[in-house]
Parts: C-alpha cells; sequence; structure tokens
C-alpha cells in the first residue's frame, strides 16, 4: 500500500514539472529578494540591495502610449527618494515590439526625453516562456492572490514595502500621480524600515 502511494506521489510530482513549464509556481516566496538581474551600467544587483526602500517595480518601454508616465515615474523619485524610495525600471519589449533599442538606446532616450535617474535594469522579458524569474515572482502575487495575474501591457507597476512584500500592483492606465497610488507610496514610507 505505501508502495501505491509512493508511486501515486512521483507521478503527481512528474505531471506537476512536466505541466509546469514557464508557468511553475515560484520558489519559496523570500527567494525573489535575490534574483540577479543587471542594471544598465553592467552591474548585478538584487531587490536585496535596496533593503529598507519602499520600490516601485515598473515594466517599461519607449515607444508606447503610456511612455509619458516615465516623467511622473521620475518626479516620484525625485519625492519620495530622500524618504527611502526608489523607482526601478524593467525595460522589456514584449508588447508590439514597443522597446525594439539596444540597452544604451534605451538609457540615452530615458536621460534625454524624461531625465531619468531612477534605476534601470538591462532588457529582460516580462512575460512568456522567458520571462525573468523575479516577474514570475511577482506575478504570482507573493501569496497574496488577489495580486497575481500576468502582465498586461507595458507600465506595470508593483509596490514593494522595505521589506520586499508586496503591497499593490497597479495597470497601466494609472499614472504616477494616480491619487491611490501615492496614498500607498506615502503610507509603505511612514513604517519604520
Amino acid at each position: 500500500m505505501l508502495r501505491f502511494h509512493g508511486l501515486i506521489l512521483l507521478l503527481f510530482v512528474l505531471a506537476t514539472l512536466a505541466c509546469g513549464g514557464a508557468d511553475a509556481p515560484p520558489t519559496p516566496e523570500g527567494d525573489y529578494l535575490q534574483l540577479p538581474f543587471t542594471l544598465m551600467n553592467g552591474k548585478e544587483s538584487r531587490l536585496s540591495d535596496f533593503q529598507g526602500q519602499v520600490l516601485l517595480i515598473v515594466n517599461v518601454a519607449s515607444k508606447c502610449g503610456f511612455t509619458s508616465q516615465y516623467e511622473g515615474l521620475q518626479a516620484l523619485q525625485d519625492k519620495y527618494e530622500s524618504q527611502g524610495f526608489s523607482v526601478i525600471g524593467f525595460p522589456a519589449n514584449n508588447f508590439l515590439g514597443q522597446e525594439p533599442g539596444s540597452n544604451e538606446e534605451i538609457l540615452a532616450f530615458c536621460r534625454n526625453e524624461f531625465g531619468v535617474s531612477f534605476p534601470m535594469s538591462r532588457k529582460i522579458s516580462v512575460k512568456g516562456e522567458d520571462m525573468h524569474a523575479l516577474y514570475r515572482h511577482l506575478c504570482s502575487g507573493l501569496g497574496d492572490s488577489t495580486l497575481a495575474g500576468s502582465i498586461s501591457w507595458n507600465f506595470n507597476k508593483f509596490l514593494l514595502d522595505r521589506e520586499g512584500r508586496l503591497l499593490g500592483r497597479y495597470g497601466s492606465r494609472t499614472s504616477p500621480d494616480d491619487a491611490e497610488l501615492i496614498a500607498a507610496i506615502e503610507g509603505a514610507l511612514t513604517l519604520a524600515p
């Protein structure tokens, strides 16, 4: 009987692995803070490098109808950086080829057109089989099923508290100056690290 249950468990595990592919569940929740990504300057980074800060993680694109949100994102950075806040931009070319440029072209565009000074990663994928592991975790909702789901378009936003917990998720149509988003950022900033 034990052998039968062991065989059933083994078959279940194998079936789960075979079907999981790109949608396999993420590793334990805290591990996502250690997942590496490369900044535009070539330096490897992790969310844990920003420990103690409130973070707004945004998948960005240079040729999107929402690209003007860079201006608002930079305004948030300027206003709240001294209080322990940072935007981190993750350029992605997943939606209608709206981020076709090289990393160098993306960075030059962001700096020249919008004065972006917040950290930017090198271009990644935020959906599909080649989805970056960090985004796989963020899209899982990090334990909150109401925050789980695929990236719908460019300029989706994830708000993390100072401990790296997911506080909220905002779609592309939520502008950086949205009252609800600003209230959530200010609320997170009032909590001690």
